[in-house]
């Protein structure tokens, strides 16, 4: 079992989200999607990337958009720095994922699409008719279903979940409950753990 929490306001979290599908199928392995709302998490356990936002390292920060194009290219995928709304709020966008649950990936693919290809604004509610249009999934279903408070807890849960088993970020990936790894740099150790794990059992 690999499980995946994630939220979509991440451009690294859709790398990995991209990848991890290819990877699971290649050794049979099931994925349990888990959205969290990441700002949860840096309110709570990892301050310093607000801290890193107010002071931003030049260089650093200039490295860090070659590597994010370097690995979009890799992954075939179209992803840039959001020009108009960054960071995003994406609580209504994850309480979908939530609610959508084994209908979760469509949905959560868009969410990707077009805020990190399209630079649209998924925390406005005409930005997710749009994701919901593309994804075959009822706005109105969608809207009522996103504000009952079951979906709420059932994020924020996920979002403590996360946090009690050490994760301080999103992508944040376990394979059997306590084997974490951390971003989609992370996937090459993943497979050599997967590989491990099918020899074990040969």
């Amino acid at each position: 079992m690999i499980e995946f929490f994630f939220d979509c306001s991440s451009p690294w979290t859709y790398l990995a989200f991209h990848n991890i599908q290819p990877l699971a199928k290649e050794f049979g392995a099931e994925i349990s999607w888990r959205p969290i709302l990441v700002g949860g998490i840096f309110n709570t356990a990892n301050p310093s990337v607000y801290a890193s936002r107010e002071k931003p390292v030049p260089l650093k920060a200039r490295y860090m958009l070659k590597d994010l194009a370097d690995w979009a290219r890799s992954a075939g995928l179209a992803i840039k720095m959001p020009p108009t709304v960054f960071p995003v709020n994406s609580v209504k966008a994850m309480r979908g994922c939530i609610w959508l649950a084994e209908e979760i990936l469509p949905f959560a693919r868009a969410v990707f699409e077009i805020y990190w290809g399209e630079d649209k604004d998924i925390s406005q509610d005409a930005v997710l008719m749009e994701v919901c249009q593309r994804a075959g999934v009822d706005p109105e279903k969608f809207f009522a279903g996103i504000s009952q408070q079951a979906i709420k807890d059932q994020l924020k849960a996920n979002t403590d979940e996360v946090m009690a088993r050490g994760g301080f970020g999103s992508p944040t990936i376990f394979l059997d409950k306590t084997d974490m790894y951390f971003g989609n740099d992370r996937l090459p150790l993943i497979r050599e753990a997967l590989q491990r794990r099918k020899e074990r059992a040969a």
